[in-house]
């Protein structure tokens, strides 16, 4: 069943582009902020709260399953760039829209839990909510070291 799912999926990424994926042609909003500007009250914090720790930077942000799919998908593009380059390149585009999507998704579906479990009233753990921060501090911590 599983298999019939990712198969699914995987027709409907079908011509899914990064370019598509950040929607190009609309303008995005381009805002400088001072880092100044984060500081509040004359008080340093560089580097507080903001360098995660090293063994978060490892956790994976996918299941051992979709990493191994997205590594197979890889390896077989990249070999099939001896023999069709061009296609080779678009495969390569479509399946970093596909990883960034499935990333995206895998943070709303988080968001999307909390929220539920706000709009039921119900409390949601401060443990809940330092997980998801730390999830997100981690993950952000590695967009910026690329």
């Amino acid at each position: 069943m599983n298999e019939a799912n990712n198969i699914k999926e995987e027709e409907k990424d079908v011509g899914l582009t990064t370019a598509t994926l950040a929607s190009v042609g609309a303008q995005p909003e381009v805002r400088a902020v001072a880092a100044s500007s984060f500081n509040v009250g004359g008080a340093s914090s560089a580097g507080a709260a903001t360098a995660p720790a090293i063994d978060e930077q490892a956790a994976p942000l996918f299941s051992p399953e979709e990493t191994k799919d997205f590594r197979a998908r890889w390896d077989a593009l990249q070999v099939s760039f001896v023999d069709e380059p061009r296609r080779a390149v678009e495969q390569a585009d479509n399946l970093v829209a596909v990883t960034m999507k499935r990333l995206a998704e895998m943070f709303a579906a988080e968001r999307t839990r909390l929220e539920g479990q706000w709009d039921r009233g119900d409390d949601v753990s401060t443990e809940d909510l330092r997980l998801a921060l730390r999830r997100y501090r981690s993950f952000f911590g590695r967009l910026l070291s690329m």
